[in-house]
């Protein structure tokens, strides 16, 4: 059995990958995991019910820069992998389910309300694929050490993508010797595979649209205005409120599927990433105005930021934006000018044909006007 490899070779054949060492080697090792979860799996019957289960195998923690493919192959592993019950999530969203599922269990009033949460959790995933693991806040950083330690007991396989090694996690974050267990527990139970490759392939796919303007200027404005015309067929979309964990967020202006922000709405407010994902699951495109050249002082916006196109980009909905700047300008020292390459890298993909051309029957208009011929 070597489905990933098999489906990654077929997609470099078909031409839509390019051949890479790096990214063959990481695929032979999401095989032979593959092939463990299957020789792991409870046997069915009165026969399985009685015989010892085996260990599970060792979970993957596979890191890499912005851009090298860790997505790609931990989506054709998960598409693989025959584990019976089995999950993919964006780490920001299983946080966020995490995080409910906690405030839940206290309100029976559970002693430890991650016990309760791990065995659910345990019960609805044998496989927990986890995409972009970064930890930017301490009540997250508090809570995973425990929650992996207590899913990994109950034979949770885990496997997870990051941009950084497991060292660089949480770095320089309050309290962080408190962290420093769950990078043991990392290092003892998962095997740490480094995706190493020269190519950024997402720079490699992007062609410049017209749907991330700079600078910010009257002409700008009236491109995108423009581009809202065309995408909503009409001039102003009405406010509307979001139902978000039992309060509401307020959409300025929403139509056809669209979502209009001021940067401030969405970045200089304490939202976060419920926020963002209830945006997601409403509009198929989010257009947001007068992004500023932020300073380092500016560390909870660009922090915000970095996680609204995160959450955009995992969801695939369509941004459309003004800005002073380039993607490269928008923050380029501070706190969080790290995960802000992601962000670049990500901005810029999102405005390549292949990210319009997802065929959509109210985006046709647009994505005709946008997508440009050779």
């Amino acid at each position: 059995m070597a489905a990933v490899l098999d489906a990654y070779e077929r997609r470099c054949a078909a031409g839509a990958l390019r051949p890479d060492a790096g990214q063959r080697a990481v695929a032979a090792k999401l095989d032979a995991l593959a092939v463990a979860l299957t020789d792991t799996a409870p046997q069915p019957g009165l026969f399985g019910r009685f015989r010892k289960p085996a260990p599970p195998p060792r979970g993957l923690y596979i890191h890499g820069e912005v851009g090298r493919g860790k997505t790609m192959l931990m989506d054709l592993f998960h598409a693989a992998a025959e584990a019976g019950r089995k999950r993919r999530v964006h780490f920001h969203a299983f946080m966020q389910d995490v995080h409910a599922r906690l405030h839940a269990a206290r309100q029976d009033h559970a002693q430890d309300a991650i016990a309760p949460v791990a065995r659910a959790l345990a019960q609805e995933s044998r496989l927990l694929c986890l995409d972009e693991m970064q930890i930017a806040d301490i009540a997250d950083a508090m809570i995973i050490g425990r929650l992996f330690e207590a899913l990994m007991a109950q034979g949770v396989v885990i496997v997870t993508t990051s941009n950084l090694p497991p060292d660089g996690l949480y770095r320089d974050g309050l309290n962080r010797q408190l962290f420093l267990p769950f990078i043991a527990l990392i290092e003892e139970r998962m095997d740490i595979v480094a995706l190493d490759s020269p190519v950024d392939y997402r720079l490699g796919r992007v062609r410049a649209h017209e749907t991330f303007l700079t600078p910010l200027s009257p002409e700008n404005d009236a491109r995108l205005q423009d581009l809202w015309v065309r995408l909503t067929d009409t001039g102003t979309g009405m406010p509307v409120n979001l139902e978000v964990l039992g309060r509401k967020l307020r959409v300025p202006q929403a139509a056809a599927g669209c979502a209009r922000f001021h940067f401030d709405d969405l970045c200089a407010q304490p939202l976060g990433a419920p926020d963002y994902l209830a945006l997601t699951a409403a509009f198929r495109v989010v257009f947001v105005e007068r992004v500023p050249a932020l300073g380092p002082d500016q560390r909870n916006e660009a922090r915000r930021f970095v996680l609204l196109i995160d959450t955009l980009y995992d969801a695939g909905t369509r941004l459309v934006a003004t800005s002073a700047q380039p993607p490269e300008g928008i923050y380029p020292a501070g706190d969080h000018a790290f995960e802000f390459e992601r962000t670049v890298s990500r901005l810029r993909e999102m405005q390549s044909a292949a990210w319009w051309g997802k065929k959509s029957s109210k985006l046709d208009v647009l994505v005709k006007f946008l997508v440009r011929k050779d």
